[in-house]
């Protein structure tokens, strides 16, 4: 029998960007491990169908709250609604975002704003508006998505690596401040995934060639570090993706990393 570190029954467990790929699998992997959960997305139809499934299938309470985190103070606004619920949160997974494919100074200034507001702003917004929660249960979790991205500059994929950098230098700041708090703080790292993300990019040339894993083997591995003894600050998701980190970070010089990645990314451009 597996010893897992965390029991997630009794927890709940609030999801971003839930109605589809790593939200969603996020879900189901927390929903059989008998945390309830609060479902964040813009398709609440979506939403509504994964609950349904949740509820039938592991008898646990789930909720679903519709919610565009470009907005203005999401992180208010979340934690009122929870509120209204009655409910506590005891652990947060902050895995809604989305990239822009394309030279940046071809690109749509309304849609970058956004992506700051989604992948940047509501991350930190939302992980500061629920932390104090998370930090007073004493045995939840919080997990703020990074990538791959976030190890080095993405030509074509300037600011989605930017936002990444961000996330995961962020979290694993938060890793430090929440030790002796019960608290377990998780940056995940995927490489290229079979989600909606490469439709919304609209390219699949923002994959760089790679193979896609899948979300269920992703969910996995964060689950996987958090229930070490001593679960790191971050993880990369995919064996030949560490390797590929650990070989630009010692092998590589930065400019030769960023022609690299430039020459994966220049065909669509």
């Amino acid at each position: 029998m597996t010893m897992r570190a965390v029991d997630y029954h009794g927890h709940t467990t609030l999801i971003t960007g839930a109605s589809a790929g790593l939200g969603a699998e996020f879900a189901r992997q927390l929903a059989a491990r008998d945390s309830d959960l609060v479902l964040v997305a813009r398709r609440r139809n979506r939403l509504e169908k994964l609950a349904t499934e949740l509820r039938e299938q592991h008898r646990i309470q789930v909720h679903v709250v519709e919610m565009d985190l470009a907005t203005e103070h999401p992180g208010q606004a979340l934690a009122a609604q929870v509120a209204e619920l009655g409910l506590h949160i005891t652990s947060l997974i902050n895995n809604a975002g989305f990239a822009t494919f394309g030279p940046f100074h071809q690109a749509d200034p309304d849609r970058l704003r956004r992506e700051i507001a989604v992948d940047v702003t509501a991350v930190a917004d939302i992980s500061r508006a629920f932390i104090g929660q998370l930090r007073s249960a004493g045995r939840g979790v919080l997990v703020n998505v990074a990538s791959m991205a976030a190890y080095q500059p993405n030509p074509r994929m300037a600011l989605y690596g930017a936002t990444k950098a961000f996330v995961l230098s962020l979290t694993e700041a938060l890793w430090e401040e929440s030790r002796g708090t019960g608290l377990r703080v998780l940056a995940l790292s995927p490489g290229a995934t079979r989600t909606e993300f490469f439709d919304v990019v609209g390219t699949p040339q923002a994959a760089g060639g790679t193979r896609l894993a899948s979300p269920a083997d992703v969910v996995h591995t964060a689950l996987a570090a958090l229930d070490r003894r001593n679960p790191p600050p971050s993880v990369i998701a995919g064996r030949m993706n560490r390797v590929m980190a650990f070989l630009a970070r010692r092998l590589a010089s930065r400019r030769q990393v960023i022609r690299a990645i430039g020459r994966l990314t220049a065909k669509e451009a």
